[in-house]
């Protein structure tokens, strides 16, 4: 039987908030969440997604989730199980609303009938949870299919859709085609940018909310060059100094935590010396990141010609089962990797973290982030990609392809964009010319945080939420 499961998430303090955001805006957010305390009164809002660990959904909603019960508010989390063909067909989805098709399956009657009976089987059990008048956010493809259940039993379904494209095309039509009987019954609609939303939600209750960090979690908070260095060498990343001590972090809890799983790492040669400069793009192993690409531009335009590694950085595909293209992506950077001269092997490694343990995982990524020179997300389509606002909070350059929410976080001066993702050449040549000139690089990095701290941390996200809310209790 498939049971979605509640996912714990500790009570934040919004008073960690105000040194950061000073005190209009943490003015601004106390009085909101007066206000929505006393809307809701004992109303539960419920997030739903499909997995509670690996990409940027399951980090926003420990965002979301820790202050929102920081602040009294009942806001509880369920992660939805499904079989592998479920997982398929949702990955077919989530690739289409990209505009591309991912594999070559169908999303037909079959298709949408086996969606329908996982999500009936999943809601089974929701329903044992979640009360009449409760309120239920439903995020991406794997979750619409709750609507329905959710509406005749007295819920109000909000569907938030993470992921989109600019343009529509065949794919994309046959996407949405595919999700929109299943969206009827929502109340609402959140998307991350307004030119994602389909041509018949015009007029529907749409609300745009582009995603945030929490700079206090284990994967943004603050890390000393000693721990970074200690980190890196443990998971053996970097050459290891220290290596009898672990490295420290605080956990989401507030408890003391230390990195002591390793990485898996393909690579030539030893690890890389601390003070080389080292790029980085952490992503999920999917087609859409071109992890392959990076890897082909880099190898091809700087490898021989600067003194850099390139790490690409992944979670283990066994730990992310919503993702089932993981292997097969990562299959095929080392592939490509494989074809390198060895010279070249040795200035690329194809990283995969454990996520076991989540917080240690995000303290991994934290460390390579905050030691890289430069980070780099060059994905062929983006919903948004937390990793930008995550390394231009570190204050770091940050090179990245000019796709979906990538555009809204990089401002003029803040970052590079490349105008063409498949254009290595061009790629490889703006991540060399920034190589070369490491004051312009700290210049724009030092941009890029007060740019993230004026537009991309969890109050404002907080915010528009609390105001979708008051716009549906007033309908």
């Amino acid at each position: 039987m498939l049971v979605p499961r509640q996912v714990d998430v500790p009570p934040f303090a919004l008073e960690r908030l105000r040194p950061l955001i000073g005190e209009a805006r943490f003015s601004e957010l106390e009085v909101a969440a007066d206000r929505i305390r006393a809307l809701l009164g004992a109303t539960t809002f419920w997030n739903v997604n499909s997995t509670d660990r690996g990409g940027g959904v399951a980090e926003m909603l420990q965002v979301l989730q820790g202050y929102s019960r920081g602040v009294g508010l009942d806001m509880r989390w369920l992660a939805l199980s499904g079989d592998p063909e479920f997982f398929v067909v949702t990955k077919r989805v989530h690739n289409r609303l990209h505009g591309v098709p991912g594999d070559d399956g169908d999303l037909g009657p079959r298709e949408a009938a086996h969606y329908r009976d996982v999500l009936s089987e999943n809601a089974a059990s929701v329903l044992e949870w979640v009360q009449v008048g409760d309120v239920a956010l439903l995020h991406d493809p794997q979750t619409a299919g709750l609507a329905a259940a959710l509406q005749t039993a007295g819920v109000t379904s909000i569907w938030r859709c993470h992921v989109g494209v600019e343009h529509s095309n065949r794919w994309t039509d046959q996407a949405w085609a595919f999700l929109r009987p299943f969206l009827e019954p929502c109340a609402a609609f959140v998307f991350t940018s307004r030119s994602y939303v389909p041509a018949f939600l015009d007029g529907a209750a749409v609300t745009v909310i582009p995603p945030s960090i929490d700079p206090f979690s284990p994967k943004n908070q603050e890390l000393s060059t000693v721990e970074v260095r200690r980190i890196l060498g443990h998971i053996g990343v970097l050459d290891a100094s220290d290596p009898g001590k672990p490295g420290a972090f605080v956990r989401r809890d507030g408890s003391p935590g230390h990195v002591e799983r390793g990485a898996s790492i393909v690579a030539e040669g030893p690890a890389i010396g601390p003070d080389e400069p080292l790029v980085i793009q952490v992503s999920r192993w999917d087609h859409l990141k071109d992890m392959r690409g990076v890897l082909v531009g880099f190898a091809a335009r700087l490898a021989g010609r600067h003194d850099a590694h390139l790490a690409l950085v992944g979670p283990a595909v066994d730990d992310v089962h919503d993702d089932p293209e993981g292997a097969q992506v990562l299959g095929e950077c080392i592939a490509a990797w494989e074809t390198l001269p060895r010279t070249v092997r040795a200035r690329i490694r194809l990283v995969t973290l454990p996520m076991d343990d989540v917080d240690e995982n995000a303290a991994m990524v934290n460390a390579l982030q905050r030691h890289a020179t430069v980070i780099v997300q060059k994905s062929l389509a983006e919903g948004f990609g937390l990793t930008v606002s995550e390394g231009m909070w570190k204050s770091k350059p940050v090179v990245a392809s000019a796709v979906g929410g990538i555009v809204d976080q990089i401002a003029p001066g803040t970052g590079v964009l490349v105008a063409d993702p498949t254009d290595l050449d061009a790629f490889g040549d703006v991540l060399g010319d920034l190589l070369s000139d490491l004051p312009r690089a700290a210049a724009l990095g030092a941009r890029a945080h007060r740019h993230v701290l004026d537009n991309f941390l969890g109050d404002r996200h907080l915010l528009q939420y609390a105001h979708l809310l008051e716009t549906l209790a007033t309908r």
